[in-house]
């Protein structure tokens, strides 16, 4: 696990910096190894963001399951 990791970051942080690595693969100027740091670098980020908005959605669920006068929708 990579130091920063280790350390709590805010989604907004994090998704800033898998956008900046996302563009950085997308540029293709890396090389091959630099190349798969940065893209192990942005599953983490990836995965870390799911996560946090998988908390995010139980949360508001929970909040939605109190107040009876609020109606559920999906977006999709």
């Amino acid at each position: 696990m990579m130091e920063e990791e280790k350390k709590e970051i805010a989604f907004e942080e994090a998704l800033a910096e898998l956008e900046s690595l996302v563009q950085k693969l997308d540029e293709g100027d890396l090389g091959l190894e630099e190349s798969l740091e940065v893209y192990e670098r942005a599953v983490e980020l990836r995965d870390l963001c799911r996560k946090r908005l998988e908390e995010y959605d139980r949360r508001v669920s929970k909040l939605m399951e109190k107040d009876e006068d609020l109606e559920v929708e999906d977006f999709d």
